[in-house]
């Protein structure tokens, strides 16, 4: 992935400097976040910045270069969270002792994936 320091500086900000998909923010993970393709160039996506989102170590390692998975309660195909086009808290909800429970298909594929 060959990313301008534009763009780098761009996705921080929209991300509010917190991973994406558990919103913790950089601060309080030792590891570097990386930059994370919502849709991997693998499954056609690409480096533009509205396909690009940052990730901790963790969660992006957990993604991997899937896309999709299936709901654990329906058992149908769902597409993971993207959090280019869609709100995090409209899917997921922050637990009290800090686990994140998926509200919606996405969220609950994205969670277990």
């Amino acid at each position: 992935m060959s990313l301008t320091n534009e763009q780098r500086q761009i996705i921080h900000e929209l991300a509010s400097n917190c991973c994406e998909y558990c919103r913790i923010a950089s601060d309080d993970r030792l590891s570097k976040f990386q930059i994370d393709h919502v849709i991997p160039i693998k499954h056609g996506g690409s480096d533009d910045t509205n396909n690009l989102a940052l990730a901790c170590l963790k969660c992006n390692g957990f993604k991997g270069p899937n896309v999709a998975a299936l709901d654990p309660l329906t058992g149908h195909a769902t597409k993971l969270f993207n959090p280019r086009r869609q709100r995090w808290d409209d899917h997921f909800l922050l637990n009290a002792d800090t686990t994140i429970t998926g509200l919606t298909p996405e969220g609950r594929v994205t969670v277990e994936n």
